[in-house]
């Protein structure tokens, strides 16, 4: 017995300072060299501070909408709702977004609608949405904003990340930032 305890002790006490110690320095020494020390990119504007990298609640016709969040955009804890794609609240959730956006954006077909417009994301928190997300909402903010649609387009191009090295992932739009660059345009 005594032959296994010993070892077992000092793996436990080996483990311990490399990863309470060794390892949390290692990523927070790395995270200095990410832009803002790793703390994320805070925006502010009009008096208030963002968090460029946590979902915003968008609600009002005259902006972009957000992406629907499983934890209320509360950046405590993030997660999903846990139901699958066959679970009828889950399903009545979803129809309900659909209705919703459709009676905000008239003339636009059911089949138009990107799936990120009505599903959350596995984490709730996602700032991001894609590129047809934000295209098919160009005609209810030009109209609502008195702004031409080619204006409106244009903002959304300028504003499209691409993927990681031309590979990884695919085109998003951080929506904090294309609300405010929104509220900017005249």
């Amino acid at each position: 017995m005594k032959s296994n305890i010993f070892p077992a002790i000092k793996l436990t006490f080996v483990c311990l300072v490399f990863f309470m110690g060794i390892y949390t320095l290692a990523v927070y020494g790395i995270a200095q060299f990410a832009p803002n020390q790793g703390k994320g990119e805070i925006i502010s504007s009009n008096g208030n501070t963002y968090y460029s990298n946590v979902g915003q609640s968008f609600t009002d016709d005259k902006y972009f909408i957000s992406r629907p969040s499983a934890v209320g955009y509360n950046a405590a804890g993030s997660g999903g709702s846990n139901k699958g794609p066959s679970n009828p609240d889950y399903l009545a959730e979803v129809q309900a977004r659909i209705d919703t956006f459709l009676i905000h954006n008239p003339g636009i077909d059911k089949s138009e609608i990107p799936s990120d417009l009505v599903t959350a994301s596995g984490s709730g928190l996602d700032p991001n949405l894609s590129v047809q997300a934000a295209k098919v909402q160009v005609k209810r903010i030009a109209k609502i904003r008195g702004l031409a649609e080619g204006n409106v387009l244009q903002l959304i191009v300028s504003n499209t990340e691409q993927p990681l090295f031309g590979l990884f992932g695919t085109e998003k739009i951080n929506l904090l930032k294309l609300n405010i660059a929104l509220d900017k345009l005249k």
